[in-house]
């Protein structure tokens, strides 16, 4: 190309550019304005994200941003269309394209993933309940792939997720040999309340319970493995009955509790050791919710010696993929368990609502759920037992609008480890919102008659 062509070739170039900025910038229409409302919300609250000012059927692309505690970026984004009026609303309009696509007003919260270059294995989980995530959500000029390179942002907004509301309390506890945190709904009570139990990862898990305390339920969770302040090593449950047994009882015994309104909730291996807890002669929850969890365990508690094992040194029932990942999902089929083992669930007295997700690869889900059914029905208690049975949901079903993880890691040392769990976004998001609003509707029907 000849010099006077190069630059007519700049010239044209600049004209066109400055083109595309008038039909997003005209002198005859207000700047583009992005909003979010609420821009401050719980975790479970729907928000509403929309558009406003832009060129009639112009592709824009919505995206949200943000660092987990950890500090790891997360990011979705989607591809819309405005409408004759110039505007895109996330709760009326379609994604025609990116992470999602159809109407999911909160497609942006829960099918974010980990941003590109991010450690492998990652799994979103608020470790500080006491402060939000804060989202960046920006509106984007075109159908644009945000993280493959430069794109124009027309207008952003922040929004803020909260697991606690304003008020609630949260209180760390460490007596009697307990280890947990208890949260309180702001008042001064009493209120029904919830023991919250979490599966074999470990540590000490608070959002959910902060969440029910925001929702008006006193809860308390509690640590039983891979935590410092509990005895034994960190790969051992070194507490037995009687730990969580008292956990039950101090939460029933708080002068800002309901003593004969409390009930349990599990997920995973929590689900085991609250059909394990429900089923003891001195212990009466109201209720249980389970979630993906066994009615047997090939790990033994802690027993009246303090005696312990490793849970992973029986792997007779580990699969591998084809990428060296694990299942644990034949750990929990009722078939490989000594029927020793298994909760004798003939004895349960109070309301079991079980939830499965139907593409679990962790736990054998829909096994357990029907063997409590059959059981119940065989004591003549079928009225205790409600399924809510999810297509495409994985194990890992939580509060509403968290993103799922198909695979996270389950350890890194003595070697790397990563486990899968299962479930597709939609689906599974579609699950965690539905079930989280039958939880609540089933805790109200029996904690607060």
């Amino acid at each position: 190309m000849s010099r006077a062509g190069s630059a007519l070739h700049r010239v044209l170039a600049s004209l066109h550019h400055a083109a595309g900025a008038a039909r997003w910038r005209s002198s005859c229409r207000p700047s583009p304005l992005l909003t979010a409302a609420p821009s401050r919300a719980l975790i479970d609250e729907q928000i509403s994200i929309t558009g406003h000012f832009l060129p009639p059927h112009c592709p824009v692309t919505v995206c949200s941003k943000m660092h987990c505690d950890d500090g790891d970026q997360w990011e979705a984004y989607a591809h819309y269309t405005t409408d004759a009026d110039g505007t895109v609303s996330l709760s009326r309009d379609h994604s025609v394209g990116g992470m999602y696509v159809g109407c999911e007003p909160m497609g942006l919260f829960w099918g974010l993933k980990p941003a590109p270059g991010a450690r492998e294995g990652l799994r979103l989980r608020k470790k500080n309940v006491e402060t939000p995530y804060l989202v960046h959500i920006s509106l984007l000029e075109g159908h644009v792939c945000p993280s493959e390179g430069p794109s124009t942002e027309l207008a952003a907004v922040m929004a803020e997720r909260w697991y606690m509301a304003p008020g609630v309390r949260r209180t760390e506890i460490r007596q009697n040999g307990l280890v947990g945190t208890l949260f309180l709904p702001p008042g001064p009570g009493p209120f029904p309340a919830m023991l919250d139990l979490w599966g074999m990862g470990g540590g000490l898990v608070e959002y959910r319970s902060a969440l029910l305390a925001s929702r008006g339920y006193a809860s308390f969770t509690i640590a039983y493995i891979g935590h410092k302040d509990l005895p034994g090593p960190k790969n051992c449950i070194s507490v037995g009955d009687p730990y969580f047994k008292s956990a039950f009882h101090f939460l029933q015994d708080h002068h800002q509790v309901c003593g004969d309104r409390v009930g349990l909730f599990g997920l995973s291996f929590g689900t085991y050791l609250c059909l394990r807890l429900a089923t003891q002669p001195d212990v009466n929850p109201s209720c249980l919710i389970c979630v993906n969890g066994p009615v047997g365990s090939l790990s033994k508690l802690s027993d009246p010696d303090g005696r312990t094992e490793d849970f992973e040194r029986d792997q007779t029932y580990w699969l591998y993929d084809d990428q060296e990942r694990v299942s644990f999902k034949n750990v929990s089929l009722p078939a490989n368990i000594n029927p020793d083992n298994i909760v004798k669930i003939e004895n349960l007295k109070c309301p079991l609502a079980y939830i499965v997700g139907e593409d679990d690869v962790s736990c054998a889900s829909i096994d357990n759920a029907n063997l409590i059914e059959e059981t119940l029905r065989a004591a003549g208690k079928p009225e205790l037992f409600t399924r809510l049975s999810y297509p495409g949901a994985g194990h890992l079903i939580e509060p509403p609008y968290a993103p799922n993880s198909r695979m996270s890691m389950w350890r890194i040392k003595p070697q790397k480890l990563m486990t899968v769990w299962g479930g597709h976004p939609a689906p599974h998001a579609a699950a965690q919102e539905d079930a989280w609003r039958k939880v609540l509707d089933f805790m109200a029907r029996h904690l607060r008659r």
